[in-house]
């Protein structure tokens, strides 16, 4: 009988005495947002049937625009995109990048909730006025009593804690249940269930004017919806009607849950094209239709909790940032997808920050002021 073989830790996953894994080093973390569709424990990859095409258009105020805000010229910038219809007015990658490569959109994700949440009520399936222990009897005392609307808001007080310069904070061990890293001592990553079920608090809502932003709000949400509907066919067919070259690959959690917290990867190109769709109030290339149009309109203009101190001019609604006549959503890293509904502009910006905690304040409100006026140009 042979020996059994040697094996080590996967080097990417592991974590260190940082709390960081592999890919999320700062010296590793440019390689790892790069190429994170291939270093997930597990993830789903979705290809649409037709492709959206897209012609380039180059546009000189666009180009001055951007010339101006100077983020292609950052240190951590990976791509640009800014379309409109079927026109791409600028796009532009760095070196060691191509704008047609998956690149990690972390919390631009997001957006996912906001469409497939958006039909489900629009269809009476889903109650933003119950509580989510209504559809989740083992969630904890952190989430049983929160609102669906609530969630969608991110205006819940519990204890989870998304500091990503505190090594300790709850958002690490998150990472564990969506596939992202190992324990430090071998044992097995908890599903997902099982960590949402143990965060604790009175799971109030947020009594501040501030939007309280917690991605485990999405994870509790990503729950609820897949007990719904089939959950991995919306997402086929919002892929379908955004019309995606490439692939979408988010990665999933031990039980299999999709990442919608912040797992998504997608190229600069396509990621426009998700924009595209938005701007579009989630209508498809083929006449088919995904979120809900009535329920995006509402999100724009109702009123909601600010995203002060980090931006305070904008909103956080339904899973969506809204603010200057803009909407969309940022993510860890560096990453930026927005929308002008007024003319049907959108720019999709990635980049990759390589601080220790991959977060920085005035570099994210830097980019949605650029952005803003690309988009208003």
């Amino acid at each position: 009988m042979s020996e059994r073989p040697e094996t080590h830790p996967n080097p990417a996953l592991t974590v260190g005495p940082d709390n960081l894994q592999g890919w999320n080093r700062p010296a590793q973390r440019r390689h790892g947002f790069h190429n994170l569709h291939t270093l997930f424990r597990k993830a789903l990859m979705l290809r649409a049937r037709n492709v959206l095409t897209l012609h380039d258009v180059p546009d000189q105020a666009v180009a001055a625009c951007v010339a101006r805000a100077r983020l292609t010229r950052h240190p951590a910038f990976s791509a640009l995109v800014v379309a409109q219809g079927n026109q791409v007015l600028h796009a532009r990658a760095a070196p060691d990048f191509a704008l047609d490569r998956p690149h990690s959109i972390q919390s631009v994700t997001k957006m996912h909730i906001h469409l497939v949440a958006g039909r489900l009520i629009a269809d009476g399936l889903l109650d933003p006025g119950l509580p989510a222990g209504d559809y989740l009897p083992w969630l904890g005392s952190g989430y049983a009593g929160a609102s669906v609307g609530d969630l969608l808001d991110m205006a819940v007080r519990n204890d989870f804690n998304e500091d990503y310069a505190d090594p300790d904070a709850d958002c690490y061990r998150e990472e564990l249940s969506l596939g992202w890293r190992l324990n430090a001592d071998g044992s097995p990553e908890p599903s997902l269930r099982d960590f949402l079920a143990g965060i604790s608090g009175d799971c109030a809502r947020h009594d501040g004017a501030a939007a309280h932003y917690k991605s485990a709000n999405t994870d509790v949400l990503t729950m609820i919806c897949a007990s719904l509907c089939d959950l991995t066919a919306m997402l086929a067919d919002i892929v379908d009607a955004a019309g995606y070259e490439g692939a979408f690959h988010v990665s999933l959690s031990p039980e299999g849950m999709p990442a919608l917290s912040g797992g998504g990867c997608l190229s600069a190109l396509d990621l426009a094209r998700l924009g595209l769709l938005m701007a579009r109030a989630g209508l498809g290339g083929d006449g088919s239709a995904v979120g809900d149009a009535g329920f995006l309109r509402e999100s724009l203009d109702r009123p909601a909790l600010s995203l002060a101190p980090r931006r305070p001019w904008q909103r956080y609604s339904r899973h969506l940032m809204v603010g200057a006549g803009m909407f969309g959503h940022s993510g860890y890293g560096g990453q930026y997808l927005m929308v002008n509904p007024a003319n049907g502009r959108v720019a999709a910006y990635l980049s990759v920050l390589e601080n220790r905690s991959g977060y920085d304040t005035q570099y994210m409100r830097d980019v949605a002021r650029a952005l803003e006026g690309m988009l208003a140009a």
